[in-house]
């Protein structure tokens, strides 16, 4: 845990009492804060006080009193569509509103650094798609080499449950845009912003205001290095404002896109090979089209993110390119589970839509594509473009047969069930194909979530050794 700075003898309340929530208030007071807290959930306030938290009722003006700050979890509208009712009477009471990563900032940079040899970084990670694969690379990468180091944010830990700062560490968070739009301080030491997508616009008020909440991770206080995505315009206009001149190297440009010019530092991948430019001259290549667990143009951008984020701590192309051969991918994201007999299978339940099933249609070039659950508004026409490289589809799920009205001539069955469309495709698959997971639909007509359908694909594959 990571004590909370500068909070003694303060009264900090704290809204949403979830993983981050709980965590919070742990930290706070063991910084010497005395900590009131609420959720709207009856169950989970009851939770909570039986683990010690003092429950007080912030709805009511009386609960107010003498509270220096509002701690809000991610989860919670602080201005968009409207606010929560708490944080807007703290608002009207000029009473200062943060989230656990403003509180991490705060606390993890006022550490005694003159304890350590080498000063512990932060590498913060933001961005539309991408990010969690992104920083768990950049995490991998860090162990391979045998660098200290913790990963936290949006992915696994929450900050505040992150050990306290060690010699020479690095510290890898994934920051939603929710995360990002409320701290009060953020300051990485390295910043990346992998690519911008519309997405949770209800809680930006607007694609502007999600891109504004995005970029906060530059704007407040700036990092020493910033990793850019230059493959939207967004990404383009912020590389341009945290450079001060073309060659400044404080800014790395980064796309999976095309070939990046100029005299600044690049990392660019074109048809599977990663490149790096420094100062006009390449200083390293990578043929990405082999490893694994980073297959598609999409991970091959997020592969050049991550070698850029290594880089500005420090890493060699030689460490980095090594681990990029010992990441095995996230659960449920273009995740390989087995090759048996020349073909290999690929887990990726996550691609609930189709954008993230058009990325995973695009990284294979001949596929079994199982596909299928509770259909999205809009069906899956938009998918036609992409299903050159399906050589059959196996439909599941509540939505199988609208899916097979709107595959065009692509070959197909409706397999109804995952055991069905795993054993079908198993048995038809040739060497060199691939049996891919990407139902492009929710999962909840047969699963509870994307990862226990993940789980069950998972399962039945090892089971066919």
């Amino acid at each position: 845990m990571i004590p909370v700075q500068n909070v003694t003898d303060q009264t900090i309340a704290v809204l949403g009492l979830g993983r981050s929530g709980r965590a919070t208030a742990a930290a706070l007071t063991a910084g010497g804060a005395t900590v009131i807290a609420w959720d709207d959930g009856a169950d989970t306030r009851e939770q909570a006080q039986a683990d010690g938290i003092t429950i007080t009722d912030l709805t009511r003006d009386a609960a107010w009193e003498n509270v220096s700050a509002l701690i809000v979890s991610p989860g919670i509208p602080h201005l968009y569509p409207k606010p929560h009712p708490v944080i807007a009477r703290a608002y009207d009471l000029g009473i200062p509103v943060d989230n656990d990563i403003g509180l991490f900032f705060r606390s993890f940079a006022t550490s005694d650094w003159q304890t350590f040899d080498r000063t512990p970084q932060v590498i913060a990670v933001t961005g539309s798609n991408g990010k969690s694969t992104t920083t768990a690379l950049i995490h991998h990468i860090l162990t391979a080499a045998g660098r200290p180091t913790q990963m936290g944010g949006n992915i696994g830990t929450g900050v505040l449950s992150l050990d306290p700062a060690h010699d020479g560490e690095v510290i890898v968070l994934e920051l939603s845009s929710y995360q990002t739009d409320l701290a009060r301080a953020l300051t990485p030491d390295v910043a990346v912003f992998t690519n911008l997508s519309p997405d949770h616009l209800d809680r930006h008020g607007g694609l502007g205001g999600y891109f504004a909440a995005k970029r906060r991770l530059f704007a407040e206080g700036g990092p020493d290095r910033a990793v850019i995505g230059v493959d939207e315009p967004e990404g383009r206009y912020l590389a341009g404002q945290m450079a001060m001149a073309p060659p400044d190297d404080r800014v790395i440009r980064v796309s999976a896109d095309h070939k990046l010019d100029g005299p600044g530092w690049s990392v660019f991948a074109r048809k599977g090979f990663l490149a790096e430019y420094r100062k006009g001259r390449q200083v390293a290549s990578v043929d990405l089209r082999a490893i694994p667990g980073l297959p598609g143009a999409h991970n091959h951008q997020n592969a050049c993110a991550a070698w850029a984020a290594c880089r500005a701590v420090g890493l060699s192309p030689r460490e980095i390119e090594a681990a990029f051969h010992t990441f095995a991918g996230l659960p449920h994201r273009s995740q390989t589970v087995a090759e048996w007999g020349g073909v290999r299978y690929v887990n990726d339940s996550k691609a609930t839509n189709v954008d993230a099933a058009a990325k995973a249609l695009g990284a294979f070039p001949r596929i079994r594509w199982i596909a299928g659950g509770l259909g999205k508004e809009g069906g899956i026409s938009a998918l036609a473009p992409h299903l050159g490289s399906v050589v059959k589809a196996y439909l599941i799920g509540h939505s199988a047969r609208d899916f097979a009205l709107e595959i065009g001539q692509t070959p197909y069955e409706i397999a109804e069930t995952m055991e069905n469309a795993v054993a079908r495709a198993a048995a038809e698959a040739q060497p060199g194909e691939v049996v891919l997971l990407a139902p492009a639909a929710a999962s909840f007509d047969q699963y509870p979530n994307f990862e226990k359908r993940g789980d069950h694909f998972t399962a039945l594959v090892r089971a066919l050794a």
